[in-house]
């Protein structure tokens, strides 16, 4: 039996639990795992059935973890809804569809409460994880609460990450769960900046295990066998832990390695990377 519940900490904050809704979003959906990707989650959540939120006043949002764990995404009020329509979609939104439907899109909006436990608190969410949304009267119990908050894969266009990040999150692929399933499923363009002194190399991802595979070979090697990087360390054998490392455009998996160079050289050509930066080619 579990020595503490979500009910012991929604009660701490103020919450009544017959008025929050859980709501598990499971990265096994292939929507969800989209929206996720590139930041549009609760764009996303805030499309629901008319009634969806009748009688709830707050929302806590989960991912979902390895088994029927789940992680804390945030907390959030719900306001007013109205029937979807086209004009109300993000730009870039993956899911054109739900703009289309007879649903409703709702107010949610992030609130402070429980910000201390973003991305740290791990809940079990029981056998019944096919129930995605449940009332916060069915109490879960607590399996972890991280000790200081971690990386949070927020979108591919967000990856804007230091060495060291970068080092932490490759080689725990249980605690960065999301980053390496997001990571292994794209190839890329990416960039390397080096902070001291402003120079960049382009690099591409393509192959086996995507852009976390690539990455994981410049952790093992600092240089990831770069003509150009294996330069700067020479002269500054340390150099590697300034840099920074971003990606610059996501690639399909059904593109070929010559589209692949292509793309690259064009972003070369665009940063001057190879006259100024770290490409020597």
């Amino acid at each position: 039996m579990a020595s503490l519940y979500l009910s012991d900490i929604l009660r701490r904050n103020g919450l009544e639990p017959k008025r929050v809704k859980l709501i598990r979003h499971s990265l096994r959906d292939k929507v969800i795992l989209k929206c996720f990707q590139k930041g549009y989650i609760n764009e996303y959540q805030k499309i629901q059935k008319h009634n969806f939120f009748q009688g709830c006043d707050y929302i806590l949002s989960f991912i979902s973890e390895s088994g029927t764990s789940a992680k804390f995404m945030g907390c959030y009020k719900v306001g007013s809804g109205e029937a979807v329509k086209p004009s109300m979609m993000p730009l870039n939104f993956p899911a054109v569809e739900m703009f289309n439907g007879p649903l409703y899109y709702y107010d949610l909006q992030k609130v402070d409460m429980m910000s201390d436990l973003d991305g740290r608190l791990i809940i079990d969410w029981g056998r019944a994880a096919i129930s995605w949304q449940q009332w916060a009267t069915n109490d879960k119990a607590i399996v972890s609460i991280q000790a200081s908050p971690r990386l949070a894969f927020n979108g591919f266009e967000n990856v804007v990450i230091n060495y060291d990040e970068l080092k932490d999150i490759v080689t725990d692929p249980t605690l960065y769960e999301n980053w390496h399933t997001a990571l292994s499923s794209i190839y890329a363009i990416y960039l390397i900046t080096d902070q001291t002194n402003g120079k960049l190399y382009v690099g591409s991802a393509y192959g086996t295990g995507g852009l976390l595979s690539r990455w994981k070979y410049y952790v093992r090697t600092q240089h990831g066998d770069n003509k150009g990087i294996k330069a700067v360390l020479e002269i500054s054998p340390d150099r590697y832990e300034n840099f920074q490392f971003s990606i610059l455009q996501i690639l399909p998996k059904n593109i070929t390695a010559e589209e692949v160079i292509e793309i690259e050289n064009l972003y070369k050509k665009k940063l001057m990377s190879n006259r100024y930066g770290m490409n020597e080619n």
